[in-house]
């Protein structure tokens, strides 16, 4: 019965994902978000001012992983505040779709090595430990009735 019941689970899994490449998303990331190179991060200072920052980013059941250090401007905000916007962009910033509502959390040291295996197979630059000096990882998920929102 329990083997009956791992199988259902398992097609229910596979039909509620899509192949993008190499990758299996699930859908709660939203289809502008697929195969983008860069994401436009929209963190908000104190003044309720938006800050974009374009950066990388790996996917992974259904939620996004940015590399960052501790020192920089958008770990601070996100410390402080962990609303955020995120968007495609260009390498340069400049937003090419839709705009989506979305929670940011720190992720913590014992949950990097996910994090760093999702930026790393997507971006060979990224493994090249003397270029980047990322100390720590953001995991970004979208809300589903914000998805359902725009997707509709």
């Amino acid at each position: 019965m329990r083997i009956e019941e791992n199988q259902d689970r398992q097609a229910k899994n596979r039909s509620a994902r899509r192949n993008v490449g190499d990758y299996n998303i699930a859908m709660p990331v939203p289809p502008e978000i697929h195969g983008q190179k860069y994401i436009s991060l929209i963190t908000f200072r104190r003044t309720g001012t938006a800050v974009p920052t374009p950066v990388w980013f790996g996917e992974k059941n259904g939620k996004l992983y940015v590399m960052s250090r501790d020192d920089s401007g958008k770990y601070k905000r996100i410390r402080n505040n962990s609303q955020v916007h995120i968007a495609p962009c260009t390498m340069r910033g400049k937003v090419t779709g839709p705009e989506f509502a979305a929670t940011a959390r720190i992720l913590p040291p014992e949950d990097w090595s996910s994090a760093r295996q999702t930026v790393h197979r997507k971006y060979w630059l990224a493994r090249v430990p003397f270029l980047w000096k990322s100390n720590t990882y953001l995991e970004i998920e979208i809300p589903q009735q914000a998805a359902a929102k725009r997707a509709g």
